[in-house]
């Protein structure tokens, strides 16, 4: 089939074109170094036979939901986006490599790798969908890899909102990875249809082929589309691939969508327990918590104004959070937190300024803006609190172990190691991989309707030299 040639890269003020990256059916992607900073950047341009009022709307609904989302640590970077002089939309954005792509199909992945890129691309749609927003493409070449290695989503060019999809509007699909729901024009996406796509993306690095592909076989839209419709997708084909993967794997692939794991992060916590099943390091999940007070000091010659602020906003009305490693969000911030208070500290001498203003960050930490006392550590009262936590070594892998402390249906575990980022399960057990010499250290908390019990006695456990 041949394939049309990439269209003339569009002169960007600020920018040197380099060569080209790829061709897409509505884009061409450039190589260009930004001067300023000097870096190389990606440079996603829209066709112009292609660009018309509609299109110029969806391009830059594209670039602000890639900017309101590529805070996530497994969205793509978005850096800046807008018109070129002839015309074209585009986007700047984080260089990254496709190299998955074709890397799924000629080698085999190895399933903790797998296992990796499913958490850290689950977490991202995870937090794209608490911010109202379906990606509506999820698939493996929609997984780009950073310079250091780690997964990210990308081209959420037919994203659409959670609340605002509209069943008569016309998206491109990629038939492999689309549900039979959305295939059959029953819904334009759902939730449910996304854990579909990333379980059929899943199969896919796991298998070499996409799920209802079969080598040596008719594998037309027509077919694929019956094959979905069906919903018996082929064996993965792997012995080194557990059953219980598989079987979650077929689950989330099941033709009625309330037999699916009930969301993103439901299927990406079972996902964290084949990784304690493997005995590998479990992946952690990266969603945001909003803070429950935020603090600033301004300091000049005369006084030091502390000023505690609110909880953020959420990200959904283009607020900034701060990322960290939880398995739930936050409770809100008590209702009147949004008003600011100043504390001005009288002329001191130079010396004690600071320590001055460091014991008004603290007051202002320990107040809202009601001028309420706040609780800085969640409400423990009536969480289960995990003790006897074991710890067996053997060569250079520790596993951690406890007993069930009494958990509840919806209850998790939040393991830490050390003064790493937490990681969420829903086992009594957490394996390390340590070199020789290394002191492991582990603490369990149970986490409870996104409120945090008090953690376990710290486990510390030597590796043999």
């Amino acid at each position: 089939m041949a394939r049309r040639l990439p269209s003339t890269p569009p002169v960007l003020p600020g920018f040197s074109h380099l060569h080209v990256l790829g061709s897409g059916g509505f884009a061409d992607v450039f190589l260009y170094e930004q001067n300023m900073p000097r870096r190389q950047v990606a440079v996603k341009v829209m066709l112009s036979e292609v660009v018309t009022d509609q299109v110029r709307r969806m391009f830059q609904a594209e670039a602000n939901l890639m900017a309101q989302l590529s805070t996530h640590p497994s969205i793509l970077t978005v850096y800046q986006a807008g018109i070129s002089a002839d015309g074209r939309p585009y986007l700047v954005m984080e260089l990254c490599s496709s190299s998955l792509t074709e890397k799924y199909r000629r080698d085999r992945l190895p399933v903790p790798e797998v296992l990796r890129i499913a958490v850290r691309i689950g977490g991202a749609l995870e937090a794209a969908h608490r911010s109202g927003v379906l990606h509506r493409d999820v698939k493996p070449s929609n997984i780009l890899t950073t310079a250091y290695g780690h997964p990210v989503l990308s081209d959420f060019g037919i994203a659409a909102s959670v609340t605002e999809a509209h069943a008569t509007e016309s998206i491109g699909l990629s038939i492999p990875w689309s549900a039979p729901e959305v295939l059959l024009d029953e819904t334009p996406g759902t939730v449910a249809s996304e854990v579909w796509a990333l379980a059929a993306t899943v199969y896919s690095l796991l298998a070499g082929r996409s799920p209802f592909e079969i080598p040596g076989d008719e594998n037309s839209s027509s077919d694929l589309i019956a094959r979905i419709n069906r919903a018996r997708p082929q064996p993965i084909g792997r012995p080194d691939v557990p059953q219980s993967l598989e079987r979650l794997l077929q689950r989330a692939m099941s033709r009625r969508p309330g037999e699916r794991p009930g969301s993103v992060l439901e299927l990406v916590r079972e996902l964290q327990g084949v990784e304690a099943e493997l005995g590998v390091p479990q992946t952690a999940l990266d969603l945001a918590v909003d803070d429950w007070v935020r603090g600033s000091a301004i300091v000049d010659d005369d006084r030091t104004v502390v000023k505690a602020v609110g909880a953020a906003p959420p990200a959904a009305s283009g607020g900034r959070r701060r990322r960290r490693s939880a398995p739930e969000p936050a409770p809100a911030a008590p209702a009147g937190g949004s008003g600011t208070h100043g504390i001005t500290l009288g002329r001191q001498r130079r010396p004690r300024r600071l320590l001055w203003a460091l014991v008004a960050v603290a007051a202002a930490l320990l107040v809202s803006a009601s001028g309420a006392l706040l609780l800085l550590r969640p409400d423990a009262g009536g969480i289960p609190v995990v003790s006897d936590v074991t710890a067996q070594v053997s060569g250079e892998t520790v596993r951690f172990a406890w007993a069930d402390p009494g958990l509840d249906d919806g209850d998790s575990y939040q393991v830490r190691v050390g003064d790493g980022p937490a990681s969420v399960q829903s086992t009594a057990g957490y394996v390390v991989s340590a070199a020789a010499g290394d002191r492991v250290c582990l603490t369990v908390a149970v986490n409870r309707a996104g409120r945090l019990g008090a953690p376990s006695a710290e486990r510390c456990v030597d590796v043999a030299g």
